[in-house]
């Protein structure tokens, strides 16, 4: 009988292991890179409103693809962040010591210190060029597949834990902060926030437009630390976590009260950053279409996804399962 119990005490325990990571280890949260995609495409002009509205749903559900592939694919992790204080020393600018242009970097770098430490504005950039070239070829596959990646790692590049070697808090003993911060606050307040962003804007340079958005992130991430750093020495410590059900499981995440008074004490950032990853989304989709010689998208109105994109979409997700992370979890 003992052993019965114990053997059912560790499934449980394994149980509420797997659905504490589960939570934990997506940028944005499922939650978060689905409505950034969703609602970006309500930014659109009518030119190309029509076939995203049709196609809305595959770019929400797909909006989460990227993360998903990290379990399956070697070297995209470093796709979804930058460690920019790497490369410096306190008190330096990192974005006056590491070039913006891709080659420039590697010259000064190398290119393997560059995937080691995150190349999400460059990833970005590049994202754009191949969606433009899809445009061209009015080519329904890789327009959604291109779309729905690239509004993720936008929506990465926005998160200021995604722009420092203290991506978690490990560094600072608050570890698992980054899960908090991009997962549970916008699933427990996304509801309050304003989400008409305005209409999608063409973007002259899309490389130095992605900089600047890392840097807005980075100049935000000691706000992040610091000022839960001293919630958590304020805070009734046995009130700091909760258990909830999900699904099946009960899993331990932070508190609502703990989340609220967190919220309250960034005056808004979450909301900030959450909201311009939506109309940066938007408005890269619509430079990629405007590059391309603005395509006559209701030509593609009545193609549908593949079955080969299907089957790829149904393959990545047995990989995803598995639950064997290739390269860095970014934020464990």
């Amino acid at each position: 009988m003992k052993f019965i119990s114990k053997y059912i005490i560790s499934i449980l325990l394994i149980v509420f292991a797997v659905s504490f990571f589960q939570e934990t280890a997506t940028s944005w949260g499922f939650f978060g890179h689905k409505k950034i995609n969703r609602m970006a495409v309500f930014t659109l002009p009518p030119e190309m409103i029509k076939f995203y509205k049709k196609n809305i749903e595959y770019i929400t559900e797909h909006a989460v693809d990227p993360d998903k592939r990290r379990y399956a694919v070697e070297g995209e992790a470093p796709r979804h962040y930058i460690d920019i204080d790497h490369y410096v020393h306190t008190g330096e600018d990192p974005f006056k010591v590491v070039p913006q242009k891709w080659f420039d970097a590697v010259d000064k770098f190398t290119e393997d210190t560059l995937q080691e430490y995150g190349i999400v504005p460059w990833h970005v950039n590049v994202m754009v060029i191949r969606l433009t070239k899809a445009f061209e070829a009015k080519d329904v596959d890789r327009i959604l597949h291109l779309s729905a990646d690239l509004g993720h790692y936008i929506g990465d590049s926005h998160v200021p834990l995604h722009t420092t070697e203290n991506y978690n808090g490990q560094l600072t003993g608050q570890r698992g902060i980054h899960g908090f911060w991009e997962s549970r606050l916008p699933e427990l307040k996304a509801k309050e926030y304003d989400f008409f962003v305005g209409r999608a804007e063409y973007v002259e340079n899309i490389l130095e437009d992605e900089w600047e958005v890392v840097r807005v992130s980075f100049n935000a991430k000691d706000s992040v630390l610091d000022l839960e750093r001293k919630l958590n020495k304020e805070f009734p410590s046995d009130q700091k976590y909760s258990h909830e059900n999900r699904g099946a499981s009960l899993i331990k995440t932070y508190s609502e009260e703990y989340a609220t008074e967190y919220h309250n004490m960034m005056n808004g950032m979450v909301e900030r950053r959450l909201t311009s990853s939506i109309i940066t989304v938007g408005s890269y989709w619509y430079t990629a279409w405007i590059n391309a010689g603005q395509p006559d998208l209701n030509e593609l109105l009545e193609k549908s996804p593949s079955k080969k994109l299907e089957k790829e979409n149904l393959e990545l997700d047995k990989s995803y399962r598995n639950l064997k992370i290739k390269g860095r979890e970014h934020n464990d």
